[in-house]
């Protein structure tokens, strides 16, 4: 019979309990981040003004870099993938009279024994 401590030890799970604390805390920051700018701010558009919250401005210029960032980085790679498909190089057709050799080596090697 196993004792409660062998069992305690068999099912407790650190990792499990240091992912929930770091979400907690990563919670608590968000609050505070939150709650510490929610000032208004205004935000000037060169043709219009707009005021709004501050973590506003934060949480859409956040989003905006990182919509820009993903569109720069698909961009380079579709350069990088059509500058290395010029670079390929095409192999040369067979000529008939290789093919014929080719051919002709086929008929002369003898069958793999089977087994």
């Amino acid at each position: 019979m196993r004792s409660r401590r062998d069992e305690f030890d068999q099912s407790w799970q650190p990792r499990l309990w240091i992912r929930i604390g770091l979400l907690i805390l990563i919670g608590a920051y968000l609050i505070a981040f939150i709650v510490g700018n929610d000032e208004d701010a205004s935000v000037n558009f060169v043709l219009w003004e707009a005021r709004t919250s501050l973590i506003w401005v934060i949480l859409l210029s956040l989003l905006a870099g990182l919509v820009g960032g993903l569109l720069v980085s698909q961009l380079h790679r579709r350069r990088q993938t059509r500058s290395s498909e010029a670079r390929v190089e095409t192999p040369e057709p067979i000529s008939e009279g290789e093919a014929k050799l080719n051919a002709s080596r086929a008929d002369l090697d003898p069958p793999a024994p089977s087994g």
